[in-house]
């Protein structure tokens, strides 16, 4: 993806997660928005900019600072057949309404025999790098795909931020939709001619033969351009966007592996209990005889999010991060 509005006809990340809503807003009926400041304000990142005045009050919903109670309202509509989007203003906030997802969301369908479906989206703002301190910079991802009974979505690219909203709220379950805050302001081609985003499926976005990098959301970005950066020396990486981290696409991943033999997990989220070690696990009990050198991981340090920009910056997995640990790999 290249910075906003530097190609011809491009949109960026944040007008096409609009668009999707504006979509399905127009075409069905029970799709409504609600949050914090989605209304008026237009969002928090002004995702929502407008859809207020298009589709009024009773579709674009502005709540109290109530986490719990607005995403409990969510399931509820769900419930009784409407088709809710809840946003979430950042990953943090979304642990105030942990009970809701957990006990509730991710539970009906099972603990009912299969007679409570809840389709309902929840949308949040993920990930560091933009300097708003321990509180507000988690990559929590992880934690929510451990949880059985919900989708995990995190669209890296304007394309999926367009498309991957229909599929997810024709979902019977529900699913969290994980948009990292780097990202708003990147552009691309929304390739409008493109159906829904197969959700089981993941996505390699740079074909190679020597490495396989596996990512999702923010870190795509860093993995493409360490691939670019290491092609110059003579080291070919395929870069694997995993874009659901709940199931895995166990299958694109393993492939992957077995043409290259190696492989590098690159995850913003903290090292220890994280998804790069369930990835890193899957490879090893998958492809272990297809390996040539042991798989390798770069994650956040771990420690609280600094908010000094240079600490942030050594606190995060960088480029020169993902190009060292390949250059382990390969020897």
């Amino acid at each position: 993806m290249t910075p906003a509005g530097s190609a011809a006809g491009s949109v960026t990340y944040r007008e096409a997660l609009r668009e999707a809503m504006r979509e399905a807003l127009a075409a069905d009926d029970r799709v409504f928005l609600m949050g914090e400041d989605v209304g008026r304000y237009g969002g928090a990142f002004g995702v929502s900019l407008g859809l207020l005045d298009e589709f009024g009050p009773d579709r674009i919903r502005d709540t109290p600072l109530s986490e719990s109670a607005f995403v409990g309202a969510g399931i509820g509509a769900a419930i009784a057949g409407m088709r809710p989007i809840v946003e979430i203003m950042t990953v943090n906030f979304s642990l105030l309404a942990l009970d809701q997802i957990l006990n509730n969301a991710a539970t009906l369908l099972h603990m009912s025999g299969g007679q409570v479906a809840v389709p309902l989206v929840i949308r949040m703002t993920t990930g560091a790098g933009r300097q708003l301190a321990a509180q507000h910079s988690h990559s929590l991802e992880g934690w929510y795909a451990h949880i059985p009974g919900i989708r995990v979505l995190a669209p890296a690219t304007v394309a999926d931020a367009r498309h991957m909203l229909a599929p997810a709220l024709a979902d019977p379950d529900p699913v969290v939709i994980f948009e990292h805050g780097s990202l708003y302001n990147a552009s691309g081609s929304p390739d409008p001619d493109g159906g829904p985003v197969d959700l089981a499926t993941a996505a390699v976005r740079r074909p190679g033969t020597a490495v396989s990098l596996v990512t999702y959301g923010g870190s795509l970005g860093k993995a493409l351009d360490a691939a670019e950066r290491l092609a110059e020396d003579g080291t070919d990486a395929e870069v694997v966007d995993l874009r659901t981290l709940r199931p895995l696409d166990d299958d694109t991943v393993m492939g992957s592996v077995r043409r290259t033999h190696r492989a590098v997990v690159v995850d913003e989220g903290w090292r220890t209990g994280g998804l790069s070690a369930e990835i890193a696990a899957r490879i090893t009990e998958q492809v272990f005889y297809d390996l040539d050198a042991p798989v390798e991981r770069v994650c956040a340090a771990e420690v609280p999010v600094p908010y000094a920009h240079q600490l942030e910056e050594a606190a995060l997995p960088q480029t020169a991060d993902v190009m060292a640990a390949v250059r382990r790999a390969v020897g």
